[in-house]
């Protein structure tokens, strides 16, 4: 809960410095860094949350299960950002299905991006980086993360209503409106 706390204040800062007329522009990279921020709150928080059979949780045949949807980020996070990085590595999470391991290379995979991220600055957010759709600014390939793992994000937070958790980023809404009465 500790947690949630201080995200909220973290995202309630950024909030009330967006609609401040006098504040300095927000930069594309402090703007990926919230973003990414968020994004990693949520998802970790999301495979915490579920318990270990809803893992194995499948809404339907021919969708991944909620494991899956764990190991599809590790694994493209681990692509998008050891390429970045210029250090390329493989986890090889869609092999496994226990929810600690899934989760150990979900923080890997976080861990390795966030080195990335962090290390972003206005000098080298041009910088063109090798990706799998072609040479791109390593920003883009930052925003491309955050945009593939909000969609994976998505659909683990029905899987979790499915099964009758509330997602992260409700709880986070929720914090952020009653902080405001």
């Amino acid at each position: 809960m500790k947690k949630l706390g201080y995200l909220t204040l973290l995202c309630g800062t950024a909030l009330l410095a967006q609609n401040n007329p006098d504040a300095a522009p927000v930069t594309s990279v402090q703007d990926v860094k919230y973003l990414w921020g968020l994004l990693k709150y949520n998802v970790l928080e999301a495979a915490e949350k579920m318990p270990e059979a809803g893992y194995a949780f499948q809404p339907t045949n021919g969708e991944r299960n909620f494991g899956g949807w764990v190991a599809h980020i590790a694994d493209t996070q681990m692509m998008y950002c050891s390429v970045a990085a210029g250090k390329p590595k493989q986890l090889n999470a869609g092999a496994m299905t226990k929810k600690a391991d899934l989760l150990a290379a979900l923080k890997t995979s976080f861990d390795i991006c966030e080195a990335v991220y962090a290390g972003t600055t206005e000098a080298n957010a041009g910088r063109i980086t090798p990706n799998f759709r072609g040479p791109r600014p390593l920003i883009s390939v930052l925003y491309a993360n955050i945009s593939h793992t909000n969609e994976c994000y998505g659909n683990m937070s029905v899987y979790l209503r499915l099964n009758g958790i509330v997602p992260p980023s409700t709880e986070l809404q929720k914090a952020a409106t009653s902080n405001k009465k």
